[in-house]
């Protein structure tokens, strides 16, 4: 008895020991990114939002209109990012028909501009009204082709259509013949806004339409009929990680199987992610289990957070290793996305 409890100590010893060098090798990662400079963090921000004037000047409440360039600029040269991809936030342009068009087009004017007046700070995504088919047919075409865009940036919903629904199909067999990138951001769906009095639709059903409107394009053929598309999902992609054994287990119908014929996390890991407000590591060791590392992409949504705080989150949370986060903050971008450094 006595030889086997001394034999037990010395394996928990071993253990210990094992254990405690590899936190502090862990913790040496971290210091030694934390102690990296700014200026050489060179990182690239795809979740960014801008407010044009035209916008400003039509005075609808909300937070947009305390952004500024100069703050936002600023705010990138407190933690080392180099880039910011610019895109409009939820609710986007309401206006609808031909004084929606103008809107769109004096937006994405106004991002142009920006991007030009500071070579190599900014890029941006082109803002479409996806339910207008000619219009963003048009704008596709304005935005890629004169004035350069980077992408496209679109909602996960509109009304109570999310992404994959056919109703979009021109619109995306356009990005699919021009091998687009598309940036996604949430929005509070038609058919769920307010639902809790007191609980802002931010906490819950951003991350919630995020996720429909990734299931939406798997199980409803897009990512299939469009592979060619670049896909980013904001926010970790939303609650998707959480719910990946559910996705699993409904891989096995054969409707399912008909949209997605090599399954839902095959369809997912294809996709790209940026880690805005989910830079801690209950929410990017999730991601990490669902997709590639590199697919996971660095991003803030600035002015709501600054990217210091997510450069804090990435290098506290010992999710990622120091190659690792050089990939997250630049790396992937330039492998898979080189477009958003143009």
């Amino acid at each position: 008895m006595g030889t086997q409890m001394d034999a037990l100590r010395a394996d928990s010893r071993q253990i210990s020991r094992r254990s405690a060098l590899a936190a502090l090798a862990a913790f040496a990662g971290t210091l030694a990114a934390k102690d990296t400079p700014r200026s050489a963090r060179q990182i690239v921000d795809v979740h960014a939002h801008y407010y044009p004037q035209v916008l400003k000047d039509l005075r609808l409440p909300g937070p947009m209109n305390a952004w500024s360039l100069q703050s936002h600029i600023d705010a990138m040269g407190a933690a080392g990012v180099a880039r910011s991809i610019l895109s409009l936030t939820t609710p986007g342009v309401v206006a609808s028909g031909e004084d929606g068009r103008k809107l769109v087009r004096e937006s994405n004017e106004f991002a142009a501009k920006t991007r030009a007046d500071h070579p190599g700070l900014f890029g941006f995504f082109v803002c479409l009204q996806p339910e207008d088919t000619e219009g963003a047919l048009k704008e596709i075409e304005y935005g890629l082709d004169v004035l350069k865009a980077q992408g496209i940036g679109l909602f996960t919903s509109y009304g109570n259509r999310w992404l994959g629904d056919p109703q979009f199909d021109p619109v995306f067999a356009e990005l699919e013949r021009r091998k687009a990138i598309v940036y996604v951001h949430p929005t509070g769906p038609a058919c769920c806004s307010r639902l809790i009095p007191g609980v802002a639709d931010t906490l819950v059903e951003y991350g919630t339409d995020t996720t429909r409107a990734i299931a939406s394009f798997v199980y409803r053929g897009a990512a299939r009929k469009f592979p060619n598309v670049r896909m980013i999902w904001s926010h970790g992609g939303g609650s998707m990680p959480f719910l990946i054994e559910r996705f699993d287990f409904a891989d096995r119908s054969d409707t399912a199987r008909a949209q997605a014929p090599d399954g839902f996390r095959a369809a997912a890991s294809r996709f790209f992610y940026d880690i805005a407000q989910a830079s801690n590591p209950v929410a990017t060791a999730a991601l990490r289990h669902v997709v590639p590392v590199n697919r996971v992409l660095f991003g803030t949504d600035y002015p709501f957070r600054t990217p210091l705080e997510h450069v804090q989150g990435l290098e506290s949370g010992g999710v990622f290793s120091r190659d690792e986060l050089r990939g997250v903050y630049r790396g992937h971008v330039e492998r898979a996305l080189p477009e958003l450094l143009a």
